[in-house]
């Protein structure tokens, strides 16, 4: 096969800004696994800096993101090799509320018993991959918590958070400052932080995809997604899939429309563990999307955690539940390592706790119980 062909079109003539100024892009799944190899090996051997630039790689998903004038010229030629996606937008599913002060041990870490359980794990060295915002490096909270990362929106730069969203969610699952500041659910696992979304809280969905591959190679033993969309996406959908088949467990926030039958995307995926968030009363936070997608519930509403420039801050929302699940999970691998991602979930529903009734909720529906959950977890 002639690849040359594609690796040409993929180095298009220079025709002034009009590819700089082009903000659509365009996600290409190939077919066969040694096109896509052959392709990407020659793409490496010939690309210019320019070109190399506009054009991405997922080879886990054996995808290429590119420019929307390039992925259709690429579509044109081969569109019985690749399947062909726009890429779309993805948005945080965290509601912002206010700053506060160091919360010590937060009201939602208690909840879940966590503390209970760190007589027999803190989550030691567990790499649980954030997909985010980033993280505040500099947090004292989490100086002790943080491996490495990378930066998909700035390309080369450390994966510094410049909106909040993400530190707040490292801090829930891994914060480790016992002294003046706060402790997460799994105090001794592993930050990977990547950043994907900007500082107003947007993504596509290639870097989530770009960054899921990021996670499998670098090793995570876990990803948390706090964020969420209506609309599906196959690309998305295929590289949960195969993180799952690679032995690593996806946490996915439910959403925060108030839906009692429909979650966002990808914690619709049943490949994930989704997530559904509850108030200090035990009952389902009015913002949480709700029923039959969502497997377990967790607090989410007024959580205080680390924020930027070394601070706390509240936020509600299925992102804050999702974080307290990520943690817990953390802690059972450190214990038995290699787990696989479904018995995991069947374990989690298998010892929620059960909701405070209300309207339209059905007794199946539970909150996450930490220190149960690895007692059970353990005797499996």
């Amino acid at each position: 096969m002639n690849f040359t062909r594609i690796v040409h079109t993929l180095h298009p003539p220079c025709h002034g800004d009009r590819l700089q100024q082009q903000n659509t892009r365009h996600i290409l799944t190939f077919h066969d696994p040694g096109l896509y190899a052959a392709l990407r090996q020659q793409w490496l051997t010939s690309a210019r800096a320019g070109a190399a630039s506009r054009v991405f790689w997922a080879p886990l998903a054996q995808c290429i993101i590119a420019p929307s004038p390039l992925a259709e010229q690429i579509e044109k030629k081969w569109r019985h090799e690749a399947v062909t996606e726009e890429d779309s937008t993805i948005h945080l599913s965290g509601l912002s509320s206010r700053t506060g002060g160091g919360p010590g041990i937060p009201w939602g870490v208690k909840a879940i018993k966590a503390p209970q359980a760190w007589s027999i794990s803190t989550g030691y060295g567990i790499k649980v991959g954030v997909i985010d915002t980033g993280i505040d490096v500099g947090h004292p909270d989490l100086q002790h918590s943080l491996g490495r990362g990378i930066n998909l929106v700035h390309r080369g730069l450390p994966p510094f958070d410049d909106n909040g969203h993400g530190t707040h969610i490292s801090g829930t699952i891994a914060a480790a400052n016992s002294t003046r500041g706060m402790i997460g659910v799994a105090p001794r696992s592993i930050i990977y932080p990547v950043k994907a979304f900007d500082a107003n809280g947007s993504a596509y969905v290639s870097d989530i995809i770009a960054g899921i591959d990021w996670c499998v190679r670098s090793g995570a033993d876990l990803i948390n997604m706090s964020f969420g969309m209506q609309t599906r996406s196959r690309s998305l959908l295929d590289i949960v899939n195969r993180a799952g088949q690679a032995g690593i467990v996806v946490v996915a926030s439910s959403g925060n429309d108030g839906k009692r039958r429909a979650i966002d995307y990808p914690a619709r995926y049943p490949q994930t563990i989704s997530v559904g968030a509850t108030d200090r009363k035990r009952k389902i936070a009015s913002f949480s999307n709700r029923g039959q997608y969502v497997d377990i519930y967790a607090p989410g509403d007024k959580i205080m955690s680390a924020w930027l420039h070394g601070k706390y801050h509240e936020m509600s929302g299925t992102s804050m539940a999702t974080s307290h699940v990520s943690g817990t999970i953390a802690l059972l691998l450190a214990q038995r390592p290699g787990l696989k991602p479904a018995a995991i979930k069947a374990l989690l529903q298998r010892t929620a706790v059960p909701l405070r009734l209300q309207r339209g909720i059905s007794s199946s529906e539970g909150e996450i119980n930490t220190l149960k959950f690895i007692r059970e977890g353990l005797r499996g």
